[in-house]
Parts: structure tokens; sequence; C-alpha cells
């Protein structure tokens, strides 16, 4: 089986493709794979070090404000456009896919627009509570829409196409059976309330900010919890100085402050609660992890898609949300103390995530790609 997966842009388009990828190779190992991504997005980059081979075709997204750079902008989205349909053809024709499935991001539009119209058996995969404007547009024209949560299709037309809630899949190790109590033990904390806070790779300042304060709070007072926080890129050059000022060491029987997290795996098993953005990812190893979060949606990105993404984890039961036009130090500590203080709550938020997590998402996707490449073979 010949498979084409176009995506681009983030991660958070990019590695759910890779995650397809190596489900589908895992399953029918003579698969031939070739990914579709614009040549300076961090596909560029992430697809050959997975060890699969990129095709390029050049696409920008129009830009809403104007200015005289983003006039600029769209002129060569422009340029781009008209010559995007031909690129894709290209590389269809030369890799001839049994199947192409689309992960999101602009390089995913015209591949898979010029897939379905070729008569190759198409789908997409979403993400996201809210869809991005990509799969909107391709659900219209694909065989099949994967969708991570079943609200998406209040934003989507889903007359236009047959569907199945598949899920995110995530890294085997989120799930694996390392204990709460192994997990402390390795980090060298105590059996304490267990805080993990991060941004992500780059970090962000709202949540570096407020765990300052909060970190800084604890220490002072000296509180039973355990705190692990990852102040990504973003914080480098001011967190570990905020907390050398505040006489805060950033490693100790109950405190792990560094700059990336690279043992997820550890780090959320040890957590009672996790405090971070509300990107697809993140929210379905929260899940995989059967982890309470404290909520804080990124407000700049499309559709304002980590807000509905967080308040399905809030609807639930699992999460509190927060937005960040909402946040104070003040509101998040008052949080993190009374969650602290009410363990039955905290068990409950646990549960409920939990439930949310799609044990099987593995197969879901591969009885996709079965239906596919069947409606290929007939």
């Amino acid at each position: 089986m010949k498979v084409l997966i176009a995506c681009g842009g983030t991660g958070g388009h990019i590695n759910p493709g890779l995650a397809i990828a190596d489900i589908i190779k895992e399953a029918y190992p003579d698969s031939e794979f070739l990914f579709a991504g614009t040549p300076k997005g961090m596909e560029a980059r992430l697809v050959p070090q997975a060890g699969y081979r990129l095709e390029t075709i050049k696409v920008a997204g129009f830009q809403r404000k104007i200015s005289l750079e983003n006039i600029g902008r769209n002129a060569k989205a422009v340029a781009y456009l008209l010559t995007s349909g031909r690129r894709a053809k290209e590389i269809i024709e030369g890799f001839k896919p049994d199947i192409a499935i689309g992960t999101g991001g602009y390089a995913a539009g015209p591949v898979i627009r010029k897939a379905a119209r070729m008569g190759i058996p198409t789908a997409i995969h979403e993400q996201n509570a809210y869809p991005g404007v990509t799969n909107k547009l391709l659900s219209k024209e694909v065989d099949h829409v994967m969708l991570t949560v079943i609200e998406a299709l209040d934003y989507m037309d889903k007359s236009k196409f047959e569907y199945t809630v598949t899920g995110l899949p995530v890294r085997s190790k989120i799930s694996s059976s390392i204990t709460r109590e192994e997990a402390r033990k390795k980090l060298g904390f105590d059996d304490s309330f267990t805080v993990l806070s991060f941004g992500g790779s780059l970090g962000a300042g709202c949540i570096n900010e407020t765990m300052e304060y909060v970190i800084k709070d604890d220490f002072s007072n000296g509180r039973a919890i355990n705190h692990i926080h990852g102040y990504g890129g973003m914080g480098k050059d001011t967190f570990p100085q905020a907390m050398k000022a505040a006489g805060v060491p950033l490693k100790s029987d109950r405190l792990r402050i560094t700059e990336y997290i690279n043992d997820m795996d550890v780090c959320l098993a040890a957590a009672d609660l996790v405090i971070c953005r509300s990107g697809a990812s993140t929210l379905a190893e929260l899940e995989a992890a059967g982890k309470a979060s404290i909520l804080i949606p990124s407000p700049i990105v499309a559709g304002n898609h980590q807000y509905h993404n967080a308040m399905v984890l809030g609807k639930a039961g699992a999460a509190v949300v927060i937005e960040q036009k909402d946040v104070t130090n003040e509101r998040v500590n008052a949080e993190i103390q009374r969650l602290c203080g009410d363990p039955e709550t905290v068990r409950k938020m646990s549960e409920a995530a939990a439930s949310l997590h799609l044990s099987d998402t593995d197969k879901r996707i591969l009885e996709v790609v079965k239906k596919l490449s069947g409606k290929k073979e007939a």
C-alpha cells in the first residue's frame, strides 16, 4: 500500500501525520509512505528525522489584517496558489498513492484536493474541537473525516462526508504502566500533592509569570507541595533568574524547574494536577494519563481553537478552564490550593479525563485506512 500524507506548519498537524504513518506501518510493514509539506515549515525537519520522505510544495495563508507587509505576503500567497495545483499533481503522479490523508496545515489543501479530484481515496484528520480552515474546506471533497472529538462536527457540514471519531494518537509511554509512586521516587519527591506546569517547548509568558508567583508563594510558606515546571525557550532568560533572586532552588526534594521536560511520561505519572495550554496533543495526553488540569488556552491561535479544545474537558468535569484574559496570579494560586485540599474533587476530575480517552485510537484509524484501500481495490 502506498500512502501519501499531507501536513505542515505546526507540530499539531505534523505529529498526528507521523503517528498515523507509524500506525499504518506497524500493521502493514510493506507500505510505502510519502509526505507532502512546505519547504520551510517544521515538517522539513521533523518528517526526515522520523525516517520518511518529504516532497515540498509552496503554499501560504492569506493575511486578513491590512498592512504593507501583509500585502506583500498575500501577493506571494496568490502566486503560490496559482502553481500549487500543478505541483500537487506532480507529487501525486510521481508517487501514485493508493490512499491520501491530510492532517491539516496549508500544504494539505492543494494536495488532498487534487488527490480527491484524481479519484484517489482520501481522508483528513481534524485534531481540534474547532476545525481549521483547510480541513473545513477539504471535508466537502474527501471520502472520510477522522475526528479527535465529536464536538468538531458542530462546525462542519456533516451531510457532506462520512466520519469516524478516532481520537488522537499519543506517545505510547504516556499511558505506560509506571505508577505515581514509582514516578515520584524517580523524581526524588515524596508523596505530597504534585503540580506539573508547562507552556510547551517555547513556553508561555502567561503561565511562566503565574507559576513564578505560585512557586515563590509555596516556597516562602513552606507548603508541602511538589512542583515540576518547564519554562520553555521563552523563559530561559528570566525564569531561572527570578527564582535565584527569590532564593528558590531550581531543584530540590520538592522542586524541579527546567527549560524542557524531556521525560513527560514520568512527570505526568507523578502529577496530581497539570497546568498548561490546551493544544490537541497535550489534551490527548492528559486524557490518556487521566489527569486533572487547569487549562489556560492560548488566545492567539486560529479560530480560538484551544478554547474549544479546553471546554471539552471543562464540560466533562475534567478541567478548570481559565481564559488568559481572566488569569491572575491570585486566582490560579487559589485554584491550586483549593484542589490541593480537596483530593476527592481531584480524583473525580482525573476519572473524567480518563473517561474521554479512546484506548483504541490506532484500531479506529486502521479501520478507516482499510475502508479507503478497499475503495481503491473496488
